[in-house]
């Protein structure tokens, strides 16, 4: 039997269980305490992140805080450079006392004389009918301003030029039937531009410089005027063609008969002149319908604008209007004078505005069947041979006409009857021509009187004035028992001559006190300037310091901040503050003041509030810094900074250096370029040196190629070619230049990635933007120039008469604006940075991964350069294929320019702005323009318009014109942001401060300007130099005031948002 087994013991299972609960109970109170520590470590990690995006709120917001009050002190900065511009020309520009005294029929100026008329009285004398101040000689009259017809282009030219021998009716009419017709030269009053010399040729007044600025805006007429005669006397008034009559004269003219059309469109050479051929001859056939009848052509001024008077189309439309008057002439009976004229000239492009000779020597034709038309000498029969013989006065027009029409000379007339139309058939009419002059002369000197009783000026009464000439030709005419005509004649049209030469001096008399008030205030903006950008030049406000980076945000913490960066945060608030209250009280109590007071000039309030608030602003800079600052630079390039723009302001003192002011800004750009070549030398690094010697010589290599852009203006004549069109005579570009363009638009994108990639900063956008659209872009906008001179030239034929090309390239240019300007403004504003993060092995342990951001050393710059890129391919189009190529170049030397300035490590310094300020005055010279009038380039107004529109048009012609301050401008943010990375700090403050430097550059020319051309006001050539250059200055001062806001700070803004929303907020 086998042996029972024994049970197990109780003991040795209970030890066993408490055993595995001990070990439950172990693992769970682990498990609790690596839970309890996980969630510790999460919390921890949650708060990092809490406190973490605390911190980059905090300094977001900050940074939004500083920004706004940043702009708003260039906003304060931009008002005291309007005040100052807009007080100095108060007193320099300037104008006439308009009186609203109107001539009567009844009431003749002789009407008081003791001295009796000089023609016995005729029938219907004081009537319309008869001739209210002299005998009627014509019942209707038909005007026809031809725009822009040259003296030249009416008599025989012996030589191959377009615009010569095409127009030659006036001449051989004028010859061969002398008592008919006559030809003279016909002299306008600069300023030349269309609206100014409609005014002169309707009042018999002389317009004031700062009537041009009226030129586009249509401001009715409201002094005594032939038009307001016309309708006084019950005449019917006809106008036809430009629409500049009608802003002019509102219902004045009959709407069953007139028809007005689009004058400010240049490229149409046709419509205008087409609707007055096909109106005014079913007028005329209606002579019971109307008395006066109008007809303003412009297609010879447009084909001047558009293709320059050497051109086919010029010829073709000079013998148009010669087919057009020999018709017109044909169909004036014996009761008609017919009057041909042109406004004004244009110069050897085409241009018009200023006042050299080609611009104000027109031509002015009269013509009528009756026979009424003689000479005093017999010489006189053949029509001078140039302008510069027997010259007329356009405000002539104004008593001659008058006087034949029988109606009343207007109130405020300054000219005298033409001789011819008073002299009779035979030439001998001596009494009816000294008729017509006293009673002319009797006008002026009513006139006199009331404008120096208005003035409370005291007439001179001395030797030689024209009061004393007046008594002299009036004892002629009572003297002696038989008249002398002849001499009576003589005495007052020197009385007349001596009046004018009076009103001229009269109106040229300047308010000083305002020119001084205005300079002052323009001064201390300057003094605020450079206060502003010499603050802490001891510290380099630009800092990329890791372990300070963490040293703050520690202190972030603990909620302490260092006192430098509380008063960084209130500096620009406080300062603006300070203008505010010094501003406001003064301008609101010196409104008031004008208000009640009824005296002084209403914006006088402005002014002084202006200088206390630049006051207040110099206190509170000091109160900031505790110091006076320090003006004068420590290093040879601050000096040069110096130099460069203190020499070119004196230099402007000079009407030679102002007229060779490119010439001068090509050789600062060479001497920048040739001392940074030399400091190179001193650098320890070879690739250095070679690098800074490589963008120097470029730097100065591509500023000449640049310079072979030139226009040039009249008075560099004959030491100046002009290359920017064709020829000098034209206004369109040359085969071969079209080609610029287009080698633009492969070279330069390629150049761009070729400054990037050195940073690894060609990532991101970029290669999407600047390798593809923005060649694109350049690409399409050289095509339009192609298809432009395409429609010009008149290359295929049938599409330039139905204007299909033009249509199309309209649609193509607003396309390419709208790629430019709006997708690439949305594009910039949202695009993220720059940078490409890429993984690899890491070099020391190949296990390992190592992540890699390409584009990080030039974050901030290489995102940035899109804005000023987009507004590149604007200006690209906008400007011809000259102005196109020198764009090029430019934005080729801004990055040479911003390579040198890091390889010298002038980040910080004033070289870099004045020279951008340099790069910019200098392409604006080499894009086709000239500190004149003249030689702005109207016709870019429609390259992406079909018409004139507000504001789209002015905003057009300011990007053509100041394209390289423009884009100057735009770039001066990439002075501090190029070569910066994301934990840079300091930005927006150095950004500003460069842009202090840059704005004190055009803010001191525009002070100098201002200051010479107050100085030298009486200098002979103020008005063709010194004050065109005043006012260029002044308005380029005030667009980089505005691009400095609208483009420079506010990219700098959303540029700083995109890098910090990635990287963090290092300000």
């Amino acid at each position: 039997m086998a042996p029972s087994k024994s049970p197990p013991k109780p003991s040795s299972s209970a030890s066993e269980y408490k055993a595995i609960a001990a070990q439950f109970a172990e693992a769970k109170r682990r498990k609790e305490a690596q839970d309890a520590q996980t969630k510790e470590q999460q919390e921890r990690i949650s708060l990092r992140e809490k406190v973490r995006a605390s911190i980059e709120a905090s300094r977001k917001s900050a940074y939004q805080t500083r920004w706004v009050w940043t702009a708003a002190f260039w906003v304060w900065l931009l008002l005291i450079h309007v005040v100052g511009i807009a007080y100095f020309t108060s007193g320099f520009l300037l104008t006439r006392l308009v009186l609203d005294e109107r001539s009567e029929c009844a009431m003749p100026p002789t009407a008081n004389s003791t001295v009796p008329d000089l023609l016995p009285s005729w029938p219907g004398k004081g009537t319309v009918e008869g001739g209210c101040w002299h005998p009627r000689t014509f019942d209707r009259a038909v005007v026809v301003i031809i725009d822009a017809l040259r003296y030249d282009f009416t008599v025989p030219v012996d030589d191959d030029a377009a615009f010569h021998n095409a127009f030659p009716f006036l001449y051989e009419t004028a010859v061969r039937e002398p008592r008919k017709a006559f030809l003279r030269p016909f002299i306008a009053d600069p300023p030349t531009a269309t609206m100014q010399r409609l005014k002169g040729l309707t009042t018999g007044t002389l317009p004031t410089f700062v009537d041009v600025g009226n030129s586009f805006s249509g401001t009715a007429i409201d002094e005594d005027n032939l038009l307001m005669q016309f309708r006084a006397a019950g005449k019917r008034v006809v106008h036809l063609g430009d629409d500049t009559w009608e802003a002019l004269f509102p219902s004045y003219f009959e709407g069953n008969l007139s028809r007005a059309y689009d004058s400010f469109n240049v490229w149409d050479l046709h419509t205008v002149d087409n609707g007055v051929i096909e109106n005014i001859f079913p007028a005329m056939e209606r002579r019971g319908e109307w008395d006066v009848l109008i007809g303003h052509c412009l297609g010879v001024d447009h084909a001047g604008h558009r293709y320059g008077p050497n051109h086919p189309e010029m010829t073709k439309k000079l013998q148009q209007m010669d087919r057009f008057i020999r018709d017109l002439a044909a169909t004036i009976d014996d009761k008609t004078v017919l009057i041909v004229m042109g406004d004004h000239g244009m110069d050897s492009k085409g241009d018009h505005g200023g006042e050299s000779e080609d611009e104000i020597e027109a031509a002015l034709w009269m013509y009528s069947p009756k026979g009424v038309f003689g000479r005093t000498k017999p010489e006189y029969v053949t029509p001078p041979a140039n302008a510069k013989i027997r010259p007329l006065n356009q405000i002539d027009f104004v008593p001659t006409l008058a006087l034949l029409m029988g109606i009343p000379i207007p109130f405020n007339n300054l000219g005298r009857p033409i001789e011819e139309s008073f002299a009779g058939a035979k030439g001998n009419s001596w009494a009816n021509l000294a008729a017509a002059e006293r009673v002319t002369a009797a006008g002026i000197k009513r006139y006199q009187t009331a404008y120096f009783a208005a003035r409370g000026i005291a007439p001179s009464t001395g030797p030689g004035t024209p009061a004393e000439l007046w008594e002299k030709a009036e004892s002629l005419v009572s003297a002696a028992k038989k008249q002398d005509w002849a001499a009576i004649f003589d005495a007052f049209a020197a009385y007349q001559a001596k009046n004018l030469e009076v009103c001229r001096e009269l109106w040229a008399r300047f308010d000083v006190k305002n020119m001084l008030f205005g300079i002052a205030i323009t001064a201390l903006g300057v003094v605020v300037l450079l206060a502003y950008v010499s603050r802490g030049d001891d510290d380099d406000v630009v800092v990329e310091d890791e372990e300070l980076e963490l040293a703050e945000k520690s202190l972030a913490l603990q909620g302490i901040k260092p006192d430098a960066a509380a008063l960084a945060d209130v500096a620009e608030k406080r300062l603006v503050s300070s203008a505010l209250l010094g501003a406001l009280p003064v301008f609101i109590g010196g409104v008031i003041s004008a208000y009640v007071g009824k005296s002084g000039d209403w914006y006088r309030g402005s002014g002084i509030a202006a200088l206390t608030s630049i006051a207040a602003v110099l206190v509170t800079m000091y109160e900031l810094h505790e110091a006076l600052p320090r003006f004068l630079p420590k290093t040879l390039w601050g000096w040069m900074a110096v130099v460069f723009t203190v020499s070119q302001s004196i230099g402007f003192a000079s009407n030679s250096y102002t007229i060779w002011e490119d010439s001068i800004l090509l050789f600062f750009i060479a001497t920048f370029g040739f001392v940074s070549a030399l400091a190179a030398l001193r650098l320890p690094s070879l690739a250095d040196r070679s690098l800074a010697i490589y963008h120097s010589v470029v730097f100065v290599i591509l500023a000449r190629v640049a310079s072979f852009s030139k226009l040039c203006r009249e008075e560099q004549m004959p030491y100046c070619t002009s290359t920017y069109y064709a020829s000098a005579t034209s206004s369109t570009s040359a085969p071969w230049q079209l080609l610029i363009p287009f080698v633009a638009s492969v070279i330069l994108p390629s150049i761009i990635k070729a400054y990037l990639q050195p940073t690894r900063a060609y990532e991101g956008l970029a290669p999407t933007w600047i390798g593809y659209i923005f060649r694109a872009v350049l690409f399409m906008s050289a095509l339009y120039w192609l298809l432009d001179a395409a429609d010009n030239g008149a290359w295929i034929p049938g599409l330039s008469e139905t204007n299909a090309l033009k249509n199309l390239n309209v649609y193509f240019a607003q396309m390419l604006l709208g790629i430019a300007l709006v997708a690439g403004t949305t594009a910039f504003a949202w695009a993220p940075p720059c940078v490409a993060v890429r993984a690899a092995a890491s070099p020391t342990d190949p296990s390992k991964a190592q992540v890699q951001i390409f584009g990080y050393a030039n974050a901030h710059g290489a995102r940035y350069l899109l804005l000023p890129l987009n507004l590149l391919a604007a200006c690209f189009l906008l400007s011809k294929p000259m102005g196109a190529g020198a764009l090029a170049i430019m934005a080729w030397q801004v990055l040479a320019l911003l390579e040198i300035l890091d390889l010298h490590n002038l980040g910080s310094s004033s070289i870099g702005p004045i020279m951008l300020a340099v790069l910019g005055t200098f392409h604006f010279f080499k894009t086709g323009h000239q500190a004149v009038v003249s030689t702005i380039q109207w016709d870019a107004a429609f390259i992406p318009l079909f018409s004139v529109r507000y504001p789209w048009s002015p905003l057009v012609v300011a990007l053509n014109t100041f394209a390289g301050q423009i884009l100057a401008a735009a770039c001066v943010p990439l002075l501090v942001l190029w070569k910066a990375g994301p934990k840079r700090k300091g930005l927006l403050d150095a950004v500003s401060k460069a842009l202090g430097a840059f704005v004190a550059y055009f803010a001191t020319e525009g002070l100098a300007t201002m200051m010479w051309a107050g100085h030298l006001r009486r200098h002979l050539m103020l008005y063709r130099v010194f004050c065109p250059r005043f006012m260029t200055a002044a308005v380029v001062l005030l667009v980089v005031d505005l691009v400095g806001v609208g483009v420079a700070l506010t990219g700098t803004r959303c540029n700083t948002m995109s890098i910090g929303e990635v990287f963090g907020w290092a300000e």
